[in-house]
């Protein structure tokens, strides 16, 4: 074994031995499933690169090495995204601690992180709430307590423009045109986009400006805290701390209402609803700010598996199997004209 395979082989090694068991804390399936993915990666070398074992180094695991390897195994073994992209971290996870623990093989933790993930347009797992879930929650905070409006109003404003956290906290006093009822969000890579609020926002937004931004300049934060006598702009951990306040206070009165919530779930919400009201997937990749059409479609698909779950249940309380009866069950005039049997 040469110097730089024992190299790479010692960083590997306190990897599984050190890293993932004592300072990750791992679990042993997640311990072995690591191991089972390197192990194929190796024996994927050795055989289309035909490398012994004792003689992989660093250098070998380049950027069309491993992207050949998750796309073969994806093909043979049937591998969905999800289990690509998981298999893509185990790997990264390795680089990333090499890396750290040596600068110099920075190069090939950077090759390894320009591999891309892999899109699941299938997957429906997405968590919203329900427009009653929503009503409850948004009633929740006192709005004659100052804290209280803004939060009430943080909530509804984010709900109506189905924003993304940090757009809401870059929001500035002047964002909002009450006349033309819009609202000029700045969305990733700085991309503006104006959006529509309905009438009852537009008052909130007097209500709450009224009260904690009075005689404001326009480019204040619109949602600040203040620190020393000056307004800086709140902050993700404050929106997400008082989002758990209020669903687990809104879950005592409404259980639609999740315990927990976290804030791209007011996103999530608005979205499903304006999709399920019948705004057109085009419109809603504007109204969202997506870069790309396919990342809306799992609105699409999360719907769709709401629908098919609601007709499972169904099925199951009217104790019948999903298949509907025939009309022509014990109805044999019927078969034979079907049939072409009747005179």
């Amino acid at each position: 074994m040469t110097k730089h395979t024992d190299h790479f082989y010692r960083y590997l090694r306190e990897w599984f031995t050190v890293f993932l068991p004592h300072q990750r804390a791992a679990s042993p399936h997640t311990i072995i499933a690591f191991r089972d993915a390197w192990n194929l990666l190796l024996r994927y070398v050795a055989d289309t690169r035909q490398i012994p074992l004792e003689q992989m180094t660093f250098e070998v695991f380049d950027r069309e090495l491993v992207a050949e390897f998750l796309d073969h195994m994806t093909a043979t073994r049937g591998w969905s995204a999800t289990t690509r992209n998981q298999r893509l971290a185990c790997i990264r996870s390795f680089f990333r601690y090499a890396a750290s623990a040596e600068p110099t093989l920075a190069m090939h933790l950077a090759a390894i992180t320009a591999i891309p993930q892999k899109k699941d347009p299938a997957n429906t797992t997405i968590r919203y709430l329900t427009t009653g879930a929503i009503t409850t929650l948004l009633a929740t905070p006192d709005p004659l307590t100052k804290t209280g409006l803004r939060d009430q109003f943080f909530m509804i404003l984010m709900y109506d423009l189905a924003a993304r956290d940090a757009e809401m906290l870059t929001l500035t006093v002047g964002a909002i045109d009450t006349r033309r009822r819009t609202a000029e969000l700045i969305g990733k890579g700085a991309k503006p986009r104006r959006l529509p609020i309905t009438a009852e926002t537009a008052e909130h937004y007097r209500r709450y400006t009224g009260a904690l931004h009075p005689g404001s300049d326009p480019g204040e934060p619109l949602f600040y805290t203040t620190h020393r006598h000056r307004k800086t702009p709140m902050s993700d951990d404050n929106v997400a701390r008082f989002l758990r306040q209020y669903a687990t206070a809104a879950h005592q009165i409404n259980a639609e209402v999740p315990e927990r919530i976290h804030p791209h779930m007011l996103r999530h919400s608005r979205a499903m609803h304006l999709y399920q009201a019948g705004m057109p997937l085009e419109m809603l990749t504007e109204w969202l700010g997506h870069a790309d059409p396919e990342t809306t479609l799992i609105y699409a698909h999360a719907d769709t598996e709401m629908k098919r779950k609601a007709l499972a249940k169904i099925t199951i309380d009217i104790g019948t199997d999903a298949t509907p009866i025939p009309i022509w069950r014990d109805r044999q005039d019927i078969i034979q004209r079907l049939c072409g049997l009747a005179s």
